[in-house]
């Protein structure tokens, strides 16, 4: 008999997961809907790169004759998760968002592919993304709209990824942030993004931007499908000797603690600063949120982050120079202009000048580190203002006042390595959601589940979806 596959969508991954894990459900059956879905939507959507048709369902079947079997490998087997195209899957195309990668095919997945291969979970596709991750797509290359509203930003550079989730296209996807790119997608399309600390999920096998600045993560559309992503994918790797040593918590077990006596940092300075009203008003009840789930709320002040968000630029492009040494030198016109700006100001950015802006950062990190002595979780905004519309942003990288701004309360956390979480927290007048941010302190990624999963039940807004 088959299921009645009509209303999966915009189920949880733990939701539907379990369905299939109980056989109220075959993965097969979510695959196949999800393909229609996809066949549907996609062509306006723009979200995937490629769509894994035949080997999603060869993925499926063998997770529904395992579960058959009694071989059930938790919460992500048999469901359909979607990988941005900046990590390798043998034998598929990888691009990174860019022309002068699309010929490459790896002969291994990224260490990230292998353990959600090994958890089970039935890769659908490789969702795009900005060129190279950085602030905008390669002029040949259609960008993913936001499924929200046509008109409005969808963020980057994990765009397709945040785009995906929202949809009801996937039920979670892999994505990466270097100044913002988990968290702006995140805000922009209403999903839920977990931005690790750095080093706690290999990059092996992933096209780097700036290395000491990339970090690997999530989507989805709760804290706990978040979290069983990255209970899946985090962990040390003898190929990425950067990749962090220190054991995986059960990060399940901190979703159903609640968030009594959990010490909630505000600094009203900082998160007021040319922060628009709504945005205002959504941090606003939050507070008043964590404070009726029995939260301390403490008044904190904020490291300055002027000078660290303007390093943050000349950071990435020293590293951005390194990582596109080889082609960039021998296809540099194959290359769109923003990034191509950027690897050129990186190659001409002075050693002694670098020097200092790890310095500055250096102390910056010690700065944030002790903030979280006192608290422990910090509540910002994603953005000073309400979900921006493209005609504002279609040449983003050419207006460094713009990135500025976006950046000031997103940048310093990759900066610093410091984990976050993004959540939707209301929605704009005009219908568009706004995003939060939560930060906790280095490898404390635990209690950011616990203080985001108490949030999001006592709260609705994760649970809206677009009306697609």
């Amino acid at each position: 008999m088959t299921a009645d596959t009509t209303g999966l969508a915009f189920l949880g991954l733990m939701e539907v997961g379990a369905m299939i894990r109980d056989r109220a459900v075959t993965s097969r059956e979510v695959v196949e809907a999800q393909l229609r879905r996809i066949a549907a939507l996609d062509k306006e959507l723009k979200s995937y790169v490629l769509v894994l048709e035949a080997s999603a369902r060869a993925q499926a079947d063998e997770a529904d004759r395992e579960i058959a079997e009694g071989r059930y490998r938790g919460p992500l087997h048999g469901v359909p998760i979607a990988v941005k195209d900046l990590f390798w899957l043998k034998g598929e195309p990888t691009a990174a968002g860019t022309t002068v990668h699309r010929a490459f095919v790896p002969d291994e997945d990224a260490t990230v592919v292998r353990r959600l291969r090994e958890a089970g979970a039935v890769l659908i596709g490789k969702t795009q993304l900005s060129e190279g991750a950085y602030s905008d797509h390669h002029p040949s290359v259609t960008p993913p709209r936001n499924p929200w509203n046509g008109d409005c930003w969808p963020g980057i550079s994990s765009s397709g990824s945040g785009v995906a989730t929202a949809a009801g296209l996937c039920y979670g996807a892999l994505a990466s942030d270097t100044g913002g790119s988990i968290r702006w997608p995140s805000a922009a399309n209403g999903v839920t993004g977990l931005k690790p600390s750095w080093g706690r999920i290999s990059r092996h096998g992933s096209f780097a931007l700036a290395p000491s600045l990339d970090h690997v993560g999530a989507m989805a559309r709760s804290t706990v499908d978040a979290a069983a992503l990255l209970a899946a994918i985090a962990g040390s790797d003898p190929r990425d000797p950067t990749a962090l040593l220190d054991p995986v918590p059960d990060y399940s077990a901190s979703a159903g603690i609640g968030g009594q006596g959990l010490r909630i940092g505000i600094d009203p300075a900082w998160n007021g600063a040319d922060v628009d009203p709504q945005t205002q008003a959504a941090l606003a009840a939050a507070l008043a949120v964590f404070a009726d789930l029995g939260a301390e709320i403490v008044e904190v002040r904020f490291p300055d982050v002027t000078r660290i968000v303007a390093d943050w630029v000349p950071n990435c492009a020293v590293e951005a120079a390194v990582a596109h040494e080889a082609s960039f030198a021998a296809h540099r016109d194959q290359y769109g202009a923003v990034l191509a700006g950027v690897i050129e100001a990186g190659q001409n950015l002075s050693g002694t000048d670098y020097q200092k802006i790890l310095l500055r950062r250096a102390a910056f990190r010690g700065e944030v580190d002790a903030l979280f002595s006192s608290i422990d979780l910090l509540l910002t905004p994603v953005q000073p203002f309400a979900p921006l519309t493209l005609k504002k942003v279609a040449t983003l990288g050419e207006q460094p006042e713009l990135i500025t701004m976006l950046q000031r309360y997103t940048c310093p956390f990759d900066m610093s390595g410091h984990p976050t979480l993004t959540l939707p927290g209301g929605f704009s007048d005009a219908g568009m959601p706004i995003g939060l941010q939560l930060v906790a302190g280095h490898l404390k990624e635990a209690t950011l589940v616990r203080g985001g999963a108490a949030f999001q039940a006592a709260t609705f807004w994760h649970h809206r979806h677009p009306g697609i």
